[in-house]
């Protein structure tokens, strides 16, 4: 269970480090932002850096799951980017959609990990 936590936490720096030189860093390529919801992220450090944060845990869990919860899970993302783009370039909205989905996806590990052992 340490090790998974450890992963994801490197994962996270990893990316975080990566970003460090770039303006722009979230998970999807700026260059093709076309969005309003993706212009704001794409111009927000901090937005940028929590979508980095939610992609990685978000990858790390699929990673983890069985078929079927993975499908649920990729439905429920779906679902979440919808509801992120009705937030225009509102950053407020867009910070609140994030802290939300990244304390979902911290429960779905919590719950992972308690199910443990690895």
């Amino acid at each position: 269970m340490r090790s998974i936590r450890r992963t994801v936490y490197m994962a996270c720096a990893a990316c975080f480090a990566m970003s460090a030189g770039i303006a722009q860093a979230a998970s999807f390529d700026c260059a093709q932002a076309q969005q309003p919801d993706e212009r704001a992220i794409c111009a927000s450090r901090q937005l940028s850096e929590m979508d980095v944060e939610m992609a990685v845990r978000y990858e790390m869990l699929t990673g983890l799951v069985a078929m079927g919860t993975r499908g649920d899970m990729q439905e429920a993302q779906h679902d979440w980017l919808q509801n992120r783009a009705r937030c225009g370039a509102s950053r407020s909205c867009l910070t609140s959609m994030y802290r939300a989905r990244i304390n979902v996806l911290k429960a779905q590990y919590q719950q992972l990990k308690s199910r443990g052992p690895f």
